[in-house]
């Protein structure tokens, strides 16, 4: 049998140890010299140096030697994907989902984005600009991006209070989840919280948890009272699709805030075992810790049922601290108490001030009141403060099954305390006042004559009652806090060598740049986003050793690399650019820590990053190190394990040589001004290995490497090429609103009436597409094919085109290659895709086999036999063989739709090669080259008459023949509808740079 390892302390380890060892598994408990009252349920116990470490992951995986699964409890490591990934590492089996549901279901601007991305209703928000939201939207919430519990979380109802709600906010968020992000949504009130509970994509019934106090969850009743019934399946559904979406395992919920007038919002999800579970197991009659224990062991646990009445829960809580002279839980039927403590038990207010959970079952809500009213009044507990009389209060209270989040809030307060304004340490009783440390800042807090409730030591949750007695009318609290006339505009010396070190200016370096035509690193990023963040702009290079700190200030500001996140088309990006004028762009330790601490950043939050590349590639003038070859540098890994993940973007503008071209190179799209020069190595490696001497504008320059592939887009200048970094990026992000295109009858007359005349592919492609939206990729490489991004109705889409106009059409090496790649890239990031094709098929004969065309050509099939994006297929004119089948993805059964213009002809191989090959006897058997050519073309002309478009629809080989005016309504009503729902992590391994 396997031994669990339950790393958490309190009830709730209590009721796991008590599932695990109902299974016959060996379990292990995590205990302090404070804290060890779980570990009688527990066959041994390892003993940790403090109560932090509970939350030390090392610490944790120090102790589970001889362990094979880890159940996190509920809180901070229930929602860690660092710490899953560290116990599958270990060798551990983590009891919860997998580490990429955790990341993004544990982000709740990722959680909201999944919700609204699968068609779930959300409440407005934003993660930035926080003013200009609430001028717009009015009240608001302040949230921590990480976490839970109600931690992390401010309601501002008056704009002057947002500033200081932010900061709240953030140093909660950082203490408890060690992530200091926080956004904004609006504020829904009145409303309801109502969540349901999940076993993998099954729905096991719902929770009411609305009576909250400072939003942290008080009393939950199961199932949630008074809700219609569709409004309650309505739930349900919208947390099966966010489950589905993220093929969801393990036990979780997913909460929504309910208005009075039936509408409703996804609030979180929250992927982890819920302190109220105990209410569903209630009404269910399952052991949900016993089902999730199971799913991680990988068996599927039973979860047949029949719902049967009422549960409520009611949170025992400590409001002071205290050695428990008398507990005695109450009993009976209906009743059930999870808890740790026992007479004896050493109260405290730290890690959890969670003392018991009362359960109650009944028939109905109002038998199941009664008798959590008659619980409470048999719960006795002496020696230690309880919210007891709180709770009886509440049950009390007419509303209290109808309630809505701010019910409890609304109430007058019966004590008349001093209260912690944090979560902290008490570190000083005296002189009438109690003094709170968290986070090494010290609160005080005046309680006069009050009769104080904790002793130096005790740890204390935000909100705790210090003191009772105490009349805050009564108190002087200028005896304690000083108030300080400050100058506004005073800057202090600290902030003034700060400021000084964030000045950037560099004016000869930035008058050089703009001589030669150039702009700086700094310019482009400022013309790239709309808002930009910088990271690591007082790093500077890694040269102590050979210059002065002052020099290295002045001449290597941000080690040669801006990079930061920043705003791109309303979306957050990574925005990075080589600083040329900084040690020739080079590579050096500190802007690889950059990179590293970047790329890191862009995987975690999913973020597109664009690189501006140009630079000399590794420096070697470093000397602030102990490394020897540094072949163990990350910063290629990990922007490599970026591709399918987010788009990449690279820009080359100037001189990219060796790691910047591969960092440039690594990128999906790779845009190059016209006086950029790109090499795997530089002028001097070059000389360096015997190689000739080169000036760096012969190494790689744009008329090579444009017409080999290296480059996607050219353009003029950096202005540019930021403008279509910016284009190329706005296709990943969703459709417009406004756009407009061109009279589609103009396609009826793209393709010419004689079958043997050329024309230009790219005017369908600008005619079909919305106005202004085509964006052309290696359109001097692969010519045969087009490949482009477009809109059409403001959705995105990936665009592929035979070129009749180069080698009539027919797909050689590097056009299968280049179509190949494309149809990757619009995979892995989920943009349907459109085919026209006009191909007599592939390229053939002696030359285009040294090409290696029975793989090259080979490689388009195959990138479209396994697309699984919506993809569309119009047969302009040629449709022929292989070549064809392959611009259908394989088959014309394959296509969502395979549709033809009227000039579209179809067949296995060209109409008169064809006839050649089938009718060769017949010709030779002519004399007369006049007769002889006569026959071939009768013969071709029959040919063409049976392959035809209308022909093969009448034998249903095609879905239609159409107007090509009506192309865009195929391609709006069966390609780019949105029914696709959002996904979690990749969904192909890379996309080839080829």
């Amino acid at each position: 049998m396997p031994t669990l390892l339950v790393a958490n302390r309190g009830e709730i380890a209590v009721r796991v140890l008590r599932a695990a060892a109902d299974l016959g598994w060996g379990t292990v408990a995590l205990v302090t010299d404070s804290d060890d009252a779980h570990a009688r349920f527990a066959d041994r116990a390892v003993r940790l140096p403090d109560q932090r470490s509970y939350l030390d992951a090392d610490a944790v995986l120090g102790a589970a030697s001889g362990c094979d699964l880890v159940h996190p409890g509920y809180g901070f490591l229930a929602e860690n994907a660092g710490f899953a990934r560290r116990c599958a590492e270990a060798g551990l089996t983590f009891v919860g989902p997998p580490p990429e549901v955790l990341e993004l279901l544990g982000d709740k601007t990722r959680a909201r984005a999944l919700a609204a991305g699968a068609g779930v209703p959300v409440l407005a928000g934003a993660v930035e600009d926080f003013e200009g939201f609430f001028r717009a939207h009015g009240a608001c919430v302040v949230k921590a991006v990480a976490g839970g519990g109600g931690k992390g979380v401010r309601v501002v109802r008056r704009l002057a209070d947002l500033d200081a709600a932010v900061r709240r906010c953030r140093a909660e968020a950082l203490a408890s989840f060690g992530d200091d992000a926080v956004y904004v949504e609006e504020l829904l009130e009145p409303a309801r919280h109502v969540e349901v509970q999940l076993v993998g994509t099954t729905v096991l019934g719902d929770r009411d948890c609305s009576v909250q106090s400072h939003h942290q969850k008080v009393i939950e009743v199961a199932p949630a009272p008074d809700l219609a019934d569709d409004l309650r399946a309505a739930l349900h559904d919208a947390a099966t699709v966010i489950a589905r979406a993220v093929r969801y395992t393990g036990l979780g919920t997913v909460e929504f805030l309910l208005a009075p007038d039936g509408r409703f919002a996804f609030l979180e999800a929250n992927p982890r075992l819920q302190v109220e579970h105990t209410v569903t197991e209630q009404v269910t009659g399952l052991d949900l810790v016993r089902a999730q224990l199971l799913l991680a062991s990988e068996v599927e646990p039973d979860l047949a049922h029949t719902p049967r009445g009422s549960a409520l829960q009611l949170r025992v809580s400590l409001t002071s601290t205290g050695r428990l002279s008398a507990f005695t839980p109450p009993t009976g039927p209906g009743v059930r108490v999870d808890t740790h403590a026992s007479v004896g038990y050493r109260a405290g207010l730290g890690f959890d001030p969670l003392l018991a959970k009362v359960v109650v079952h009944a028939d109905d809500p109002a038998t199941a009141l009664r008798r959590a009213r008659r619980a409470l009044d048999e719960f006795t507990v002496d020696g230690a403060r309880t919210n007891i009389p709180f709770l009886r209060g509440l049950l009390d209270h007419p509303d209290v099954l109808r309630a809505h989040t701010g019910l409890v809030d609304s109430l007058p307060r019966e004590d008349t305390g001093a209260r912690s304004p944090v979560q902290g340490v008490v570190v000083a009783v005296e002189d009438g006042q109690v003094v709170v440390e968290a986070m090494k800042m010290q609160h005080v807090v005046p309680v006069g004559d009050g009769r104080v409730l904790v002793s130096v030591g005790d740890q204390v949750p935000e909100g705790a009652l210090l003191a009772e007695g105490v009349d805050a009318a009564g108190v002087d609290i200028g005896a304690t806090a000083k108030a300080v006339e400050v100058d506004l505009d005073d800057v202090r010396p600290d902030l003034a060598e700060t400021l000084a070190r964030h000045d950037f200016a560099r004016p000869e370096a930035e008058a050089a740049r703009h001589a030669a035509g150039r702009r700086t690193a700094r310019e482009n990023i400022a013309d790239l986003c709309e808002d930009f963040t910088e990271y690591g702009g007082l790093a500077i290079a890694a040269q102590r050793r050979r210059r002065s700190l002052d020099e290295l200030v002045e001449r290597t500001p941000a080690d040669g690399l801006v990079a930061g996140i920043g705003v791109v088309g309303g979306e957050r990006v990574v925005a990075m650019s080589y600083d040329y004028a900084v040690l020739a762009g080079t590579q050096g330790i500190r802007n690889h820590a950059k990179k590293d601490r970047m790329f890191a950043l862009a995987e975690r939050q999913r973020l597109p990053v664009v690189l501006f590349a140009e630079g000399g590639g590794g420096r070697p003038g470093d000397t602030d190190h102990d490394g020897v070859s540094w072949l163990d540098c990350m910063a290629f890994h990990l922007f490599a394990k970026l591709s399918a993940l987010v788009p990449l973007v690279g820009i080359a503008s100037g001189r990219c040589f060796a790691g910047n071209a591969v960092l440039l190179g690594t990128c999906d799209v790779v845009i190059a001004t016209r006086d950029a020069t790109i090499g795997m190595g530089g002028p001097a490696m070059i000389e360096g290995g015997g190689l000739g001497v080169f000036r760096p504008e012969e190494v790689g320059p744009v008329d090579v490497q444009v017409p080999n592939g290296v480059v996607d887009v050219l353009v003029a200048d950096d202005a540019e090429a930021v403008a279509v970094a910016r284009k190329y990026l706005s296709y990943f992000q969703g459709p417009v609103e406004r756009w407009e295109c061109a009279d589609q009858r103009l396609l009826r007359h793209v393709v010419p009436e004689d079958r043997v005349r050329a024309y230009d592919v790219r005017a369908a492609v600008e005619t079909l597409a919305d106005t202004g939206s085509v964006l052309e990729l290696r359109a001097a490489f692969g010519r045969g094919i087009v490949t482009a991004l477009v809109r059409v109705e403001g959705r995105p889409l990936g665009l592929i085109a035979n070129d009749p106009a180069h080698l009539g059409g027919a797909i050689d090496s590097d056009a299968a290659d280049k179509a190949a790649r494309f149809l990757q890239l619009c995979d892995a990031f989920d943009l349907p895709v459109l085919s026209l094709c006009d191909t007599p098929g592939f390229m053939v004969g002696p030359d285009a086999e040294r090409t290696a065309t029975v793989r090259h050509l080979t490689r388009l099939l195959v990138a479209g036999a396994n697309l699984d994006v919506p993809f569309g297929f119009v047969a302009l004119r040629k449709a022929y063989g292989l070549g064809a089948q392959a611009m259908a993805a394989g088959s014309l059964k394959v296509p969502r739709f395979a549709i033809s213009w009227p000039s579209g002809e179809f067949g296995p191989m060209g109409l008169e090669g064809a006839v050649r090959l089938g009718y060769r006897r017949e010709l030779d058997a002519i004399d007369d080259p006049a007769q002889r050519r006569e026959a071939f073309e009768a013969m071709v002309a029959a040919a063409y008459e049976h392959g035809k478009a209308l022909n093969v629809a009448s034998a249903f080989e095609i879905d239609d023949v159409v107007d090509p005016a009506d192309t865009r309504h195929w391609v709006t009503t069966q390609l780019t509808s949105p029914d696709r729902v959002a996904r979690v992590g990749k969904k192909r391994p890379f996309v080839d740079t080829w």
